[in-house]
């Protein structure tokens, strides 16, 4: 919990403050907090519909081992979601997501080793159904990105990826954001309403490029050959090179991903070596062809507005808030006659970091928390002096069972409770 995200308000702001390491390389998918991995962690909870949701270690025989698996019940049903994989997330659960009725939604990463995770999206009435499944993402967080009441699906495109250009050039770090929507049932991509979160992107890559490697860059194949047999001086400027291309890459995606083909391709001419350039222009073109917009069904036509829309947000300050471990049948009899189920955790205080597991115990700090319809905390403070800049980080990566009134999820403003491990 090392790494620091500039604590903010604008919804737009934590937006891109939670999802700049998507694109950016802060915050590679293998560390990205997971309910349950290599057979570590669980999760328990059932809906008002009466379907539940369990994630944890797969058993053979009553033993636990070392993968993880989830299941759906209700009644004397079970669908099993996955089963011997190395990791099953449980990124939302109860929201809605443009999909019809409410859903949950797992990522499912066979292994370690591999490069993506697929979400399942699978329906929360009897009997539950598979609705939707996406793959090809390094890490998908669903999120009511501007509070607005509109549901997306941030990932990386990490599937575009395979077989592209060099392996550094193809690490999953650098893999281009998408964001995606359910609209009337349809999936589409909607980045370019994104467009200041990749503007964002663009700035912050092009304040790190060097004038010089920029032109040592310009005037290679664009190819750049192995370096097995360079000398020391030849090997540092091929690492150079090697950044900056890496770099010009990222800025030719963002233009690309948020809409904007022409800017893409004329950043392309400026930046790429003059000779290269169609090859690379097909070979980007061919990536993007085959990763995660070859499963969507349209694309959203919209631009950024830049004015910022805004949803309601229930104040269940006065409710009782859940306790981490609590289940949601037991949130609901809290506050059963007023129809507010308030939100319940699936996933706090966690972060694998250096193959290490923190993790939060449940009393002693007092957090004012807004949390939107996907589960997702939008702001956090405390008077408390114990909340410092990495406890506030870590309340950017967690997730909840977002608050309910009469079964559908909405933003809301609560009270938790909580403290950091010492």
């Amino acid at each position: 919990m090392r790494r620091r995200f500039r604590f903010v308000r604008s919804a737009r702001q934590i937006a891109l403050a939670l999802l700049v390491c998507a694109m950016a390389g802060a915050c590679h998918a293998q560390s990205e907090p997971v309910v349950c991995q290599n057979g570590t962690g669980s999760f328990e909870a059932t809906f008002p519909t009466g379907v539940g949701v369990q994630v944890g270690a797969a058993r053979r025989e009553g033993l636990a081992r070392r993968e993880c698996e989830g299941t759906l019940l209700w009644d004397r049903g079970k669908v099993v979601v996955a089963s011997g994989v190395a990791q099953v997330d449980v990124d939302a659960f109860g929201i809605d997501l443009g999909v019809g009725p409410p859903v949950a939604t797992f990522q499912v990463k066979k292994a370690d080793a591999g490069c993506c995770m697929t979400l399942q999206i699978y329906s929360l009435r009897k009997p539950p159904k598979l609705l939707r499944t996406i793959t090809g993402g390094s890490f998908f967080s669903t999120a009511d990105t501007d509070l607005d009441g509109q549901i997306e699906i941030w990932t990386t495109d990490a599937a575009s990826l395979e077989g592209f250009e060099t392996p550094q050039a193809g690490r999953l770090d650098l893999a281009p954001t998408i964001v995606l929507r359910f609209v009337r049932g349809r999936l589409l991509d909607v980045s370019s309403e994104f467009q200041g979160y990749f503007d964002n992107l663009i700035a912050k890559v092009q304040s790190t490029l060097v004038a010089e490697d920029l032109r040592e860059f310009k005037n290679s194949s664009g190819r750049l050959p192995p370096t097995a047999h360079f000398s020391r001086e030849d090997m540092r400027l091929s690492e150079r090179l090697e950044r900056t291309k890496q770099s010009v890459l990222q800025i030719i995606w963002a233009y690309l991903y948020s809409g904007r083909e022409q800017e893409a391709w004329e950043a392309l001419a400026e930046l790429w070596p003059p000779a290269d350039v169609d090859r690379i222009r097909a070979s980007i073109v061919s990536a993007r062809d085959r990763g995660i917009r070859a499963q969507v069904d349209g694309t959203s036509a919209k631009v950024s507005s830049g004015a910022e829309k805004r949803t309601d947000i229930f104040d269940a300050r006065t409710l009782r808030s859940a306790q981490p471990g609590m289940k949601l049948s037991e949130g609901a009899a809290e506050n059963s006659r007023s129809g507010i189920v308030v939100p319940v955790p699936i996933l706090i205080g966690r972060q694998v970091a250096d193959g290490q597991e923190e993790t939060l115990t449940d009393s002693g700090v007092l957090l004012d928390l807004v949390i939107d319809a996907a589960g997702k905390v939008r702001s956090a403070q405390s008077e408390d002096p114990s909340f410092d800049n990495s406890f506030k980080s870590a309340t950017a990566r967690w997730k909840f069972i977002p608050t309910l009134r009469s079964g559908r999820a909405i933003a809301s403003r609560v009270f938790f409770i909580i403290s950091p491990k010492r």
